[in-house]
């Protein structure tokens, strides 16, 4: 038998002298003792639980039945949180997503804790408690931050086709130039050579232009200087886009990412956006265009060809 519960006793009587004589009834019978034991709520975790952001927290809530069973289960809680499944009767299970920005930056030791209190009441309101401490510790929002190393990643890419335009325009103006003062130094020094084998001549006429010759060729000189002047600022400005260039691809491939979650994102980002800026900052007086129309991989081609790898490659001296 079990008390608080009711048991239906079902009676008839019978006159022993007429047997049609009768009357059937019942009556309702429950056993009540004083001495209640109350039913217990049993969460399914510790009392205290550890928990990241960007997680679930579920705390499941059983009941150990006394002499009258919980019938309501209030949940509490000291803490401003939205968006948690509460619980209302046994076997309910409490589940709250913990948002990233749930730890603010000035909470002690980066670090977060509440209590969660679930009290269970049966139909004569007798209580029990069950209390839950939760410390929710800061974590990386891995998403966003993966996002955000991407579009840096972009970036950089597009100034690295933007420099390596810019590096081929500078390159064709310094080589332009070239081919004109090497063009006026052959013709300089093919005359000061007519001019000598021709005062060799035995023909005065050829003695006197072999005479003048020479002259011709130092007039060439402030001539080739006005026409086609050293492009210093130019040369100087190739190399150094070029170098910003290799500086920049290798910062991309020193900082990729490595698994599915890289526990360093947050300094490589760092690194690429530093490496960036620095590199902005050092190239701020060089002209930025656009890609003039030209594929990635015609960019390429020229920046990696042998010609101009010779041409800018480092010797010792």
């Amino acid at each position: 038998m079990k008390y608080d519960q009711e048991y239906k006793v079902l009676m008839g009587i019978q006159n022993l002298s007429d047997p049609k004589e009768r009357i059937d009834t019942f009556f309702t019978m429950m056993f009540y003792n004083t001495e209640i034991v109350i039913s217990r709520l049993k969460p399914g975790v510790s009392e205290t639980i550890f928990v990241d952001e960007g997680d679930t927290l579920t705390i499941p809530i059983q009941c150990e039945r006394g002499s009258f069973p919980i019938e309501s289960i209030s949940t509490l809680t000291d803490a401003s949180i939205k968006g948690y499944e509460t619980v209302r009767k046994c076997d309910d299970i409490f589940s709250w997503a913990v948002p990233y920005d749930f730890v603010k930056d000035d909470d002690k030791e980066k670090q977060k804790t509440f209590h969660i209190t679930f009290v269970g009441a049966d139909k004569f309101y007798n209580r029990d408690t069950a209390k839950i401490t939760v410390v929710v510790r800061d974590a990386l929002n891995y998403p966003f931050r993966q996002g955000e190393y991407n579009r840096v990643v972009k970036e950089i890419q597009r100034y690295i086709l933007q420099l390596k335009f810019s590096f081929k325009e500078l390159d064709k103006n310094v080589k332009r130039t070239k081919n004109t003062r090497t063009s006026f130094d052959l013709m300089s020094g093919s005359s000061a050579l007519a001019g000598t084998v021709l005062s060799t001549s035995s023909a005065d006429g050829d003695k006197n232009v072999g005479k003048v010759m020479p002259s011709v060729g130092v007039a060439l000189v402030p001539v080739k200087e006005a026409v086609s002047p050293v492009k210093a600022y130019e040369s100087n400005s190739a190399a150094q886009v070029r170098t910003s260039i290799k500086r920049l691809e290798y910062s991309l491939s020193d900082n990729m990412l490595v698994g599915e979650t890289d526990p360093e994102i947050l300094t490589k980002l760092a690194k690429l956006r530093s490496d960036l800026k620095q590199v902005q900052t050092q190239l701020i007086d060089v002209p930025m265009v656009d890609t003039g129309g030209m594929s990635e991989e015609e960019l390429n081609n020229y920046f990696n060809s042998p010609k101009v790898n010779k041409k800018y490659k480092l010797t010792r001296h």
